[in-house]
C-alpha cells in the first residue's frame, strides 16, 4: 500500500474520532469579550442615522484596543459599537470618532473595492462557534461594501463571494458612523447558538492605525474567529420556508469573430436557493449565465508553466471555505479548481444545470457540487462532473477531510480523483503563537494516464505565522501523471522543496514602521532527484515608513535546467542545458492614503543566457470623489544569445462612484504578446439589496494580417432579482 493509500484510510478514523476530540477541546475555559445584543425593532431604517430609540437603548462597546502602531494603547479616537438582533437580521450600528474628519481616507464606492488602504471597519462573525471559519462585512466611510468568507484557519480571506445585505454611513465634523442590516438568510448558522464569535476591526488610514476589539496583538488577524470575542443574547431566529428564486433576463448583441454577423441574444436563466435547516443551503442553476463577470486581468508570462486566474462566477463561489483542501498546495496545486466547470481553455462552455448543497452538520462541513454542461462545437462535449468534500473539526482548532471528484471537462473516460488532508492548528503555542502542521495525500486515475510512473501527489507544511517572526516549510511531490481533471497542476512530474523566514522587527521611536528582512529558498527536482529548478530570494530591505512608503529590495540567484527547448517569446527559443543567473529588483510603494498613489518596479539581471530588464508601474488617481482612475503598465526588454524580444502589457481602469449602489467601471487592457487591445465596460445598479441591473460592453481589436481589426465585442443588459420566502 502506498504513502498516499495510507492516508486515506487513516483520515475516515480522525473523522469518526472528532466530535469526542472537539468535546475535550472546547473544555478549555477562555476569558472572551463579549458584547450583549439588543432587540431590534421591525422598523429600522439603514440609513447611516442611528436614530432609533433601540440604539440608544442597547449595549455597547466603548471602545477599541490598538493593534498598531503600538500594541495595546488607547486609539486616536473613540469606537462605539452596538449590535441589534431579530428573528430575520442582525443590526451593526457603529460610530467612528475622528478629531481630524477633514482628513479621513476614502475613495472607494464600488462593491467589493479595495478597502485595505483607507478608512474602514471590518465585521467578522462565526455563527458555528467553530473558530476555523466565518463571514466578513466590510464597510468604508462612503459607504462602499465588501463582504468574504474566511480562509480555513483564518490567515486570509476570500473576497468573491457575494452576499445580500445592506449598509449605510453618514459623515460629520466629529467623525462617521456606519448602520448594517444583515438578513439572517445570507448567513449560515448553527441552530440553538445563543452566542457567535465576533470580532470588529476600525482603521484609520492616514495614521496607519488599527484598533480590534478582541485579541488585539500583532500576532493574531482579525479573521481568526479562534480568538474572537462573543455575540450574546441572540434570539432564536426565523428563516421562513428558507427559499430564495432568482431569475435573470440577458439580453443583447454580439458578432463572435471577425468577419461574422452582428446576432442578437436573450436568454433566461434561473437559481434556487433553499435553506435546509440553518446549517445546510442548497443551490440549483439552470441556464446558467455569467455575463456579469469581471474579465480576468492579462498577465506577462515569462515562464514555461500556465498561469492561475482566480474563480469569479457567482455560483462556485458560495461555500469555497469549505471546498478548500490542504495546506502548502498554494496556487501550484489545486486538487479541485472550479474554473475547470464552463470554461474550456478560456473559451465558455454552457452550463445546462448544477446542483450544489454546502454547510455544516455538528462539527462536519459537508461541499457537493454536480454540474452538467451543453456540448460545445470544436470544444467540449456535453459531460456531467461532480465533486464531493467532508471535513471534520477535530480539537479546538485543527481540521481533516476527504474529496472526492469525477468527470472531466473534455468527455476523456474514466476520470476521478480522491485525497485526505489533516490538519493541526493551533493560536496558542507557547501560550499565544500562531502553529500549524499540515499532511495531505491525492490520487488520480484516467484512461489515458495509465501508463504514468505516478498518478499521486503528496506533501505536507509546518508554518508559524506570527508577526515578528513567520516561518515556514513545506514539500510536495506531485506524480508525473497527476493530471486531476477537476484540478489546477501546473508542474508535474516533481519534488518541490521550500523553507523560509521573515523577521519583521518594529524599531520605534524611528520613521520606520516595521522592517521585514527575508530569506526564502526553494528547490525543485524531478522524480529522480535531479535538479530542475532553484530560486533563493532574498530581502535585506523591505520597510514599512510611518508615512505608509515602503522601499523594498530583493536579490534572488536563480537556476533552470531545461530539458526540452523553451520558447520563451515568439521566435526566441533557449535549448536544453543548465542556466544559472541572479536577478535583482528595487521597488519603490507611495502611501495610497493620498490622492495620487504609485508603485514602481524595475528588475533587472541575468535571465538563461543573456538579460532582461522589467519594470512596472502601478498608479491611482483619486482627483474627485466621483471618479477614480488606475493604470498598471509593464515592460520587458530581453537580450539573449538565441534572439531578443520586447513585452509591453498596458491595463487602464476608469471608475465613476456615482454613488455606493450605482457604478460605472471601464478596463482597457493592451498587450503586444498577443497583439491585443481589448475593453470590459460595466455598470452595476443595486436598485434592491436583492436586484441588480447590469449593462456589459465588451469589444476587442487584435492585430491580423499587419492590420488591427475588430476581432469580437458584444452589449449585453442583465436584470436579476431575488424574491425570499
Amino acid at each position: 500500500m502506498n504513502r498516499v493509500a495510507r492516508w486515506l484510510c487513516f483520515v475516515p478514523v480522525l473523522v469518526l474520532l472528532g466530535p469526542s476530540m472537539t468535546r475535550f477541546a472546547r473544555a478549555e475555559v477562555e476569558l472572551r469579550p463579549r458584547l450583549v445584543v439588543a432587540p431590534m425593532p421591525g422598523n429600522i431604517r439603514v440609513d447611516g442615522a442611528l436614530d432609533e430609540p433601540a440604539w440608544a437603548a442597547a449595549a455597547s462597546i466603548e471602545d477599541l484596543v490598538m493593534v498598531e502602531p503600538r500594541a495595546g494603547e488607547r486609539p486616536t479616537a473613540r469606537t462605539i459599537v452596538k449590535v441589534l438582533a431579530g428573528p430575520k437580521a442582525l443590526a451593526f450600528g457603529i460610530r467612528c470618532e475622528d478629531p481630524d474628519a477633514a482628513a479621513i481616507v476614502s475613495f472607494t464606492k464600488e462593491r467589493d473595492g479595495d478597502l485595505e488602504f483607507e478608512d474602514h471597519l471590518i465585521i467578522v462573525l462565526d455563527p458555528f462557534q467553530d473558530g476555523r471559519s466565518g463571514y466578513v462585512f466590510a464597510v468604508n466611510p462612503g459607504g462602499a461594501r465588501l463582504d468574504a468568507l474566511v480562509d480555513p484557519g483564518g490567515e486570509d480571506v476570500n473576497k468573491n463571494w457575494d452576499g445580500e445585505w445592506e449598509a449605510a454611513t453618514t459623515r460629520d465634523a466629529e467623525g462617521w458612523t456606519a448602520e448594517i442590516r444583515i438578513p439572517i438568510q445570507t448567513l449560515g448558522f448553527k441552530r440553538g447558538l445563543g452566542e457567535w464569535y465576533f470580532n470588529v476591526q476600525r482603521r484609520v488610514q492616514r495614521l496607519q492605525e488599527t484598533s480590534r476589539w478582541a485579541s488585539a496583538v500583532p500576532d493574531y488577524e482579525v479573521f481568526q474567529t479562534s480568538r474572537a470575542g462573543v455575540l450574546a443574547g441572540l434570539p432564536p431566529f426565523d428563516l421562513g420556508l428558507g427559499l430564495g428564486i432568482r431569475p435573470s433576463l440577458v439580453g443583447g448583441f454580439d458578432s463572435p469573430a471577425p468577419g461574422t454577423p452582428i446576432g442578437g441574444t436573450f436568454e433566461p436563466s434561473l437559481d434556487v436557493t433553499q435553506r435546509l435547516g440553518s446549517n445546510l443551503l442548497a443551490s440549483l442553476t439552470v441556464n446558467t449565465d455569467f455575463a456579469e463577470t469581471e474579465v480576468d486581468t492579462r498577465q506577462t508570462n515569462l515562464t514555461r508553466f500556465p498561469l492561475f486566474f482566480p474563480e469569479k462566477r457567482t455560483f462556485f463561489l458560495d461555500g469555497t471555505d469549505i471546498f478548500q483542501f490542504g495546506t502548502g498546495t498554494g496556487d501550484e496545486l489545486i486538487p479541485f479548481f472550479s474554473r475547470r466547470i464552463g470554461l474550456v481553455a478560456g473559451q465558455e462552455v454552457p452550463i445546462l444545470a448544477g446542483l450544489k448543497a454546502t454547510g455544516r452538520v455538528g462539527d462536519t462541513s459537508l461541499g457537493a457540487l454536480a454540474v452538467r454542461t451543453r456540448p460545445a462545437v470544436g470544444r467540449a462535449p456535453a459531460v456531467g462532473m461532480a465533486v464531493l468534500r467532508l471535513k471534520q473539526n477535530v480539537l479546538a482548532e485543527s481540521r481533516a477531510g476527504l474529496l472526492l471528484t469525477v468527470g472531466d471537462p473534455l468527455g476523456r473516460a474514466g476520470s476521478w480523483e480522491a485525497g485526505a488532508d489533516i490538519t493541526f492548528q493551533t493560536s496558542r503555542f507557547r501560550g499565544n503563537k500562531n502553529f500549524s502542521v499540515g499532511v495531505w495525500g491525492l490520487a488520480t486515475g484516467r484512461a489515458d494516464l495509465a501508463d504514468a510512473r505516478e498518478r499521486t501527489a503528496f506533501g505536507f507544511k509546518v508554518d508559524y505565522p506570527n508577526d515578528r517572526w513567520d516561518c515556514f516549510a513545506l514539500y510536495r511531490r506531485v506524480g508525473d501523471g497527476f493530471d486531476p481533471s477537476l484540478g489546477f497542476v501546473p508542474r508535474r512530474g516533481i519534488n518541490w522543496y521550500q523553507t523560509g523566514c521573515t523577521y519583521a522587527p518594529r524599531p520605534n521611536g524611528t520613521f520606520i514602521r516595521q522592517m521585514f528582512h527575508r530569506l526564502y529558498p526553494a528547490l525543485v527536482t524531478d522524480l529522480d532527484g535531479r535538479w530542475e529548478s532553484y530560486e533563493i530570494q532574498i530581502t535585506p530591505v523591505d520597510w514599512l515608513l510611518e508615512s505608509g512608503d515602503k522601499p523594498e529590495f530583493h536579490v534572488t540567484p536563480t537556476g533552470e535546467r531545461l530539458v526540452a527547448p523553451f520558447e520563451i517569446a515568439k521566435s526566441v527559443v533557449v535549448g536544453p542545458g543548465s542556466y544559472h543567473w541572479r536577478r535583482y529588483r528595487l521597488e519603490l510603494e507611495s502611501a495610497s492614503k493620498r490622492k495620487l498613489a504609485a508603485e514602481a518596479t524595475w528588475t533587472f539581471g541575468g535571465f538563461y543566457t543573456g538579460k532582461l530588464d522589467q519594470v512596472g508601474l502601478e498608479v491611482a488617481w483619486t482627483p474627485s470623489p466621483l471618479v477614480t482612475l488606475f493604470m498598471n503598465a509593464e515592460h520587458g526588454v530581453g537580450r539573449l544569445a538565441e534572439g531578443d524580444f520586447d513585452l509591453t502589457l498596458v491595463g487602464t481602469k476608469i471608475r465613476l462612484n456615482l454613488s455606493a449602489d450605482l457604478q460605472l467601471n471601464s478596463f482597457l487592457q493592451f498587450d503586444t504578446e498577443d497583439r491585443t487591445f481589448g475593453t470590459n465596460t460595466r455598470l452595476r445598479w443595486t436598485f434592491h439589496p436583492r436586484g441588480n441591473l447590469f449593462v456589459i460592453y465588451n469589444h476587442n481589436l487584435r492585430e491580423i494580417t499587419d492590420r488591427w481589426q475588430r476581432d469580437a465585442n458584444e452589449l449585453l443588459v442583465k436584470l436579476q432579482y431575488t424574491f425570499r420566502r
